[in-house]
């Protein structure tokens, strides 16, 4: 179920699925939660921890927030490791039906 973020203006600013992704107010995906952290769905890039509904910058300052959450920063967090990328697995057998001429573009755009 997704919530709301607002700024420290009370402005909404986004969206998030709590523990799993971060969108901007026109609904892009701009950001995915793993660990506890938020990273770039951009560049990959660690942008800073979240704490349930409160997202923050990698000095731990408040960047949004949600309402029902205790909105509060931390000391600077550490670094996370950047997630792994998980190895190419083996090519499978041909499907029964064959497979999609779409790209994942095409698919994504339908």
């Amino acid at each position: 179920m997704l919530k709301p973020l607002f700024d420290r203006n009370c402005e909404l600013i986004g969206w998030i699925e709590p523990g799993k992704h971060i969108f901007n107010c026109n609904m892009d995906w701009i950001a995915y939660i793993s660990g506890g952290h938020a990273w770039s769905s951009e560049t990959g890039n660690w942008i800073g921890p979240v704490n349930e509904l409160v997202c923050l910058d990698t000095s731990g300052r408040v960047i949004a927030w949600s309402t029902g959450s205790t909105i509060r920063g931390t000391a600077r967090p550490a670094r996370p490791a950047r997630s792994a990328i998980p190895a190419r697995p083996a090519r499978p057998v041909t499907p029964v039906g064959g497979w999609s001429n779409l790209s994942i573009n095409e698919w994504l755009n339908q």
